[in-house]
Formats: structure tokens, sequence, C-alpha cells
């Protein structure tokens, strides 16, 4: 009767570690797909809120959170913004309207 408690208990033991195992295997995989990178990126939002355009390269992002650029559709504006490239998307942070200095220089000459 011992030896057979004794399995019982050595299996139970076993049992809970491998789940442990497993459990911590799901929290690793979750950190590893956070590739979102804090940025500052200058250039205009779409006339509906939803996308983006950069000025440094032209490429168009999707704004995932649109109602935090209410009020400035089709502006010129800098973003403070979480940058996931591998899924073209911006998790706007922060913005403000960028200044327009093409306009000033060609004003100037």
């Amino acid at each position: 009767m011992r030896k057979l408690m004794t399995i019982v208990f050595a299996l139970s033991l076993l049992t809970s570690f491998s789940l442990v195992a497993q459990d911590t295997m799901k929290q690793d995989t979750m950190k590893s797909d956070t590739s979102a990178k804090a940025a500052s990126v200058t250039g205009k939002i779409s006339d509906d809120g939803k996308t983006f355009v950069s000025d440094k390269d032209g490429k168009t992002w999707t704004i995932t959170n649109p109602d935090a650029v209410k009020g400035h559709e089709g502006h010129h504006v800098t973003l403070k913004a979480k940058v996931s490239p591998d899924k073209n998307e911006v998790d706007v942070v922060s913005l403000k309207m960028a200044g327009d200095n093409m306009k000033k220089d060609n004003a100037q000459n």
C-alpha cells in the first residue's frame, strides 16, 4: 500500500511540473510577439484619419487607433508612436503639428 501511495504521489508531482513548464512557455512566446518600437515620425495623416504617410520614405502605415488623430485628418504632423514595421502599423501615443519649413524657405527666396 505504501509503495502504491509513493508511486501516485510521484506521478502527480511530475504531472504538475509538466503543466508549469507548458504555462511558462506560453508566456515566453507572448513576450517575443511585441515587435513594436517607440519612434518619432513626421508625415501626413490621410483625409479619413486611418493611414499615415511618412515624409522620410513615403511609406504608408495603418493607424491602429484613429481616435488619437481625430481633428488632424489631412494635416502634416509629427507622431510619437509605437511602430510595428512587420505589420505596417503605428499606434499613436501623441502628435503635434509639424512646421512646414519648405514653404518658409521658398518665401525667403
